[in-house]
Protein backbone atom coordinates (compact mmCIF):
# COMPACT_ATOMS: atom_id res chain seq x y z
CA UNK A 1 0.00 0.00 0.00
CA UNK A 2 1.20 3.49 -0.76
CA UNK A 3 -0.53 5.55 1.91
CA UNK A 4 1.37 8.68 2.82
CA UNK A 5 3.78 8.37 -0.10
CA UNK A 6 3.74 10.83 -2.98
CA UNK A 7 3.84 9.80 -6.59
CA UNK A 8 5.70 11.77 -9.22
CA UNK A 9 3.57 12.61 -12.25
CA UNK A 10 5.77 14.64 -14.57
CA UNK A 11 6.55 18.06 -13.07
CA UNK A 12 4.13 17.77 -10.15
CA UNK A 13 3.94 15.44 -7.17
CA UNK A 14 0.58 14.23 -5.96
CA UNK A 15 -0.63 11.93 -3.23
CA UNK A 16 -1.48 8.40 -4.39
CA UNK A 17 -5.13 7.72 -5.26
CA UNK A 18 -7.30 7.73 -2.14
CA UNK A 19 -10.25 5.79 -3.49
CA UNK A 20 -13.75 6.60 -4.59
CA UNK A 21 -13.31 5.25 -8.13
CA UNK A 22 -15.33 2.14 -7.29
CA UNK A 23 -18.26 4.02 -5.76
CA UNK A 24 -18.41 6.61 -8.52
CA UNK A 25 -18.12 3.98 -11.24
CA UNK A 26 -20.70 1.71 -9.59
CA UNK A 27 -23.26 4.49 -9.25
CA UNK A 28 -22.66 5.42 -12.87
CA UNK A 29 -23.14 1.81 -13.99
CA UNK A 30 -26.37 1.46 -12.03
CA UNK A 31 -27.63 4.81 -13.30
CA UNK A 32 -26.87 4.07 -16.94
CA UNK A 33 -28.30 0.53 -16.76
CA UNK A 34 -31.47 1.91 -15.19
CA UNK A 35 -31.64 4.69 -17.76
CA UNK A 36 -31.24 2.31 -20.71
CA UNK A 37 -33.84 -0.07 -19.24
CA UNK A 38 -36.29 2.76 -18.64
CA UNK A 39 -35.87 4.50 -21.99
CA UNK A 40 -35.57 1.46 -24.26
CA UNK A 41 -37.88 -1.13 -22.68
CA UNK A 42 -40.38 1.09 -20.87
CA UNK A 43 -40.72 4.18 -23.04
CA UNK A 44 -39.66 3.32 -26.59
CA UNK A 45 -40.71 -0.33 -26.90
CA UNK A 46 -43.57 -0.21 -24.35
CA UNK A 47 -42.73 -3.77 -23.28
CA UNK A 48 -43.38 -3.20 -19.59
CA UNK A 49 -43.52 -0.75 -16.71
CA UNK A 50 -41.43 -0.94 -13.56
CA UNK A 51 -44.53 -2.20 -11.75
CA UNK A 52 -47.02 -4.02 -13.97
CA UNK A 53 -49.29 -5.51 -11.31
CA UNK A 54 -51.69 -2.57 -11.15
CA UNK A 55 -53.19 0.14 -13.35
CA UNK A 56 -51.41 1.97 -16.15
CA UNK A 57 -51.31 5.09 -13.96
CA UNK A 58 -49.51 3.23 -11.16
CA UNK A 59 -47.13 1.81 -13.76
CA UNK A 60 -46.35 5.29 -15.03
CA UNK A 61 -45.70 6.59 -11.51
CA UNK A 62 -43.44 3.61 -10.80
CA UNK A 63 -41.55 4.34 -14.03
CA UNK A 64 -41.14 7.97 -12.98
CA UNK A 65 -39.72 6.97 -9.60
CA UNK A 66 -37.42 4.43 -11.24
CA UNK A 67 -36.24 7.01 -13.77
CA UNK A 68 -35.63 9.56 -10.98
CA UNK A 69 -33.56 6.98 -9.07
CA UNK A 70 -31.38 6.17 -12.09
CA UNK A 71 -30.93 9.85 -12.90
CA UNK A 72 -30.02 10.64 -9.28
CA UNK A 73 -27.47 7.78 -9.20
CA UNK A 74 -25.87 9.06 -12.41
CA UNK A 75 -25.70 12.67 -11.20
CA UNK A 76 -24.17 11.65 -7.85
CA UNK A 77 -21.62 9.48 -9.68
CA UNK A 78 -20.60 12.42 -11.87
CA UNK A 79 -20.17 14.71 -8.85
CA UNK A 80 -17.95 12.05 -7.26
CA UNK A 81 -16.04 11.72 -10.54
CA UNK A 82 -15.52 15.49 -10.67
CA UNK A 83 -14.05 15.36 -7.16
CA UNK A 84 -11.78 12.48 -8.18
CA UNK A 85 -10.59 14.47 -11.19
CA UNK A 86 -10.02 17.56 -9.05
CA UNK A 87 -7.80 15.49 -6.73
CA UNK A 88 -6.10 13.76 -9.71
CA UNK A 89 -7.31 10.45 -8.25
CA UNK A 90 -9.19 9.00 -11.20
CA UNK A 91 -8.06 5.49 -12.09
CA UNK A 92 -10.02 4.93 -15.28
CA UNK A 93 -9.72 1.11 -15.46
CA UNK A 94 -10.95 0.86 -11.86
CA UNK A 95 -13.78 3.32 -12.50
CA UNK A 96 -14.90 1.62 -15.73
CA UNK A 97 -14.55 -1.86 -14.22
CA UNK A 98 -16.81 -0.84 -11.33
CA UNK A 99 -19.30 0.69 -13.77
CA UNK A 100 -19.46 -2.50 -15.85
CA UNK A 101 -19.82 -4.73 -12.80
CA UNK A 102 -22.57 -2.57 -11.33
CA UNK A 103 -24.46 -2.36 -14.63
CA UNK A 104 -24.27 -6.14 -14.96
CA UNK A 105 -25.28 -6.67 -11.34
CA UNK A 106 -28.25 -4.33 -11.83
CA UNK A 107 -29.27 -6.28 -14.93
CA UNK A 108 -28.83 -9.62 -13.12
CA UNK A 109 -30.84 -8.40 -10.12
CA UNK A 110 -33.58 -7.04 -12.37
CA UNK A 111 -33.78 -10.23 -14.43
CA UNK A 112 -33.79 -12.66 -11.52
CA UNK A 113 -35.24 -10.91 -8.46
CA UNK A 114 -37.64 -8.38 -9.99
CA UNK A 115 -38.72 -10.39 -13.04
CA UNK A 116 -38.85 -13.91 -11.64
CA UNK A 117 -38.95 -13.90 -7.82
CA UNK A 118 -40.99 -10.76 -7.12
CA UNK A 119 -42.92 -10.76 -10.40
CA UNK A 120 -42.97 -6.96 -10.59
CA UNK A 121 -42.83 -7.18 -14.37
CA UNK A 122 -41.53 -9.36 -17.19
CA UNK A 123 -39.37 -8.28 -20.09
CA UNK A 124 -42.31 -8.66 -22.48
CA UNK A 125 -45.80 -10.03 -22.45
CA UNK A 126 -47.54 -12.35 -24.87
CA UNK A 127 -44.36 -14.01 -26.13
CA UNK A 128 -42.14 -16.94 -25.17
CA UNK A 129 -39.98 -15.39 -22.41
CA UNK A 130 -37.11 -17.91 -22.52
CA UNK A 131 -35.11 -16.26 -25.35
CA UNK A 132 -35.58 -12.82 -23.76
CA UNK A 133 -34.58 -14.07 -20.31
CA UNK A 134 -31.50 -15.83 -21.68
CA UNK A 135 -30.30 -12.74 -23.58
CA UNK A 136 -31.04 -10.51 -20.55
CA UNK A 137 -28.99 -12.71 -18.23
CA UNK A 138 -26.16 -13.36 -20.72
CA UNK A 139 -25.72 -9.61 -21.18
CA UNK A 140 -25.67 -9.17 -17.39
CA UNK A 141 -23.03 -11.85 -16.89
CA UNK A 142 -20.96 -10.53 -19.82
CA UNK A 143 -20.92 -7.04 -18.28
CA UNK A 144 -19.83 -8.45 -14.91
CA UNK A 145 -17.09 -10.59 -16.48
CA UNK A 146 -15.81 -7.63 -18.53
CA UNK A 147 -15.71 -5.45 -15.41
CA UNK A 148 -13.92 -8.07 -13.32
CA UNK A 149 -11.41 -8.69 -16.13
CA UNK A 150 -10.70 -4.97 -16.35
CA UNK A 151 -10.18 -4.70 -12.60
CA UNK A 152 -7.92 -7.75 -12.52
CA UNK A 153 -5.90 -6.52 -15.49
CA UNK A 154 -5.48 -3.13 -13.83
CA UNK A 155 -4.43 -4.80 -10.58
CA UNK A 156 -1.86 -6.95 -12.36
CA UNK A 157 -0.50 -3.98 -14.32
CA UNK A 158 -0.23 -1.86 -11.16
CA UNK A 159 1.60 -4.69 -9.39
CA UNK A 160 4.19 -5.00 -12.18
CA UNK A 161 4.87 -1.27 -12.37
CA UNK A 162 4.89 -0.62 -8.65
CA UNK A 163 2.11 1.99 -8.78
Amino acid sequence: MTLGRTVSTGNRRTAPPRGGNGLSGALFGIGVAGFVDEVVFHQLLHWHKFYDRSTTEVGLVSDGLFHAFSFFATVVSLFLLAELRRRHDVVWPRWLGAALIAAGAFQLYDGTIQHKLMGLHQIRYGVDLLPYDVVWLVVAVALIIAGVALLLRNRTTRGRHGA
